[in-house]
């Protein structure tokens, strides 16, 4: 079934339409809540929890991309989890991810009031501007929550080629960031 037929079964109130949006995109929208979760039921939660926002959500809203959409929302569904969970606990390193950038985007959004739709943008117009290789390591990591072994393994790379991409990537992105006068330090 493609997006569009799914976005209308939501339109039209049909309640199949969570069901078609999980065969269709399940697999996926689970694989990002399990990267961060590292937990099956919670993982499976929150794909849920992303089915019933989609269902409260559509309409208003008329997503194009109806797998974009649904990542987005499962995504923010784990991370809802993932900090209930971890509020008292220290943070594994499979998520050292969020320390790594976590400091950039609060900076940048603290400083400015930059709201989360301008920082994506910005983001976004950022990563295009990078190499293939590197925004998709970016993106493996900072949206995937891919841990540094995953990348090598997938890439091919050593760790240190990783780490060292990583944080070459990071630090551009705060030169960008400054240079559009939305990161403040």
């Amino acid at each position: 079934m493609k997006d569009s037929e799914i976005v209308k079964l939501f339109l039209d109130r049909d309640e199949s339409a969570p069901a078609e949006a999980e065969k269709q995109y399940g697999g996926y929208c689970l694989y990002i809540a399990r990267n961060v979760l590292r937990d099956e039921r919670d993982a499976e939660e929150c794909l849920n929890d992303a089915l019933l926002a989609a269902w409260e959500s559509i309409p208003p809203n008329q997503p194009d991309n109806l797998k974009l959409y649904l990542a987005k929302l499962v995504h923010e569904a784990a991370l809802d989890r993932w900090r209930r969970n971890n509020a008292q606990k220290r943070r594994p390193d499979s998520l050292a991810s969020f320390d790594e950038i976590g400091e950039l985007v609060a900076d940048c959004g603290a400083e400015t009031a930059l709201s989360e739709l301008e920082l994506s943008q910005l983001i976004s117009d950022f990563l295009r501007s990078q190499g293939e290789t590197e925004r998709n390591v970016f993106i493996r990591r900072y949206w995937y929550y891919d841990s540094v072994g995953a990348i090598c393994r997938r890439y091919g790379f050593g760790r240190s080629k990783v780490k060292m991409m990583l944080k070459r990537t990071r630090d551009s992105l705060a030169e960008y960031l400054r240079k559009e006068g939305h990161y403040g330090f």
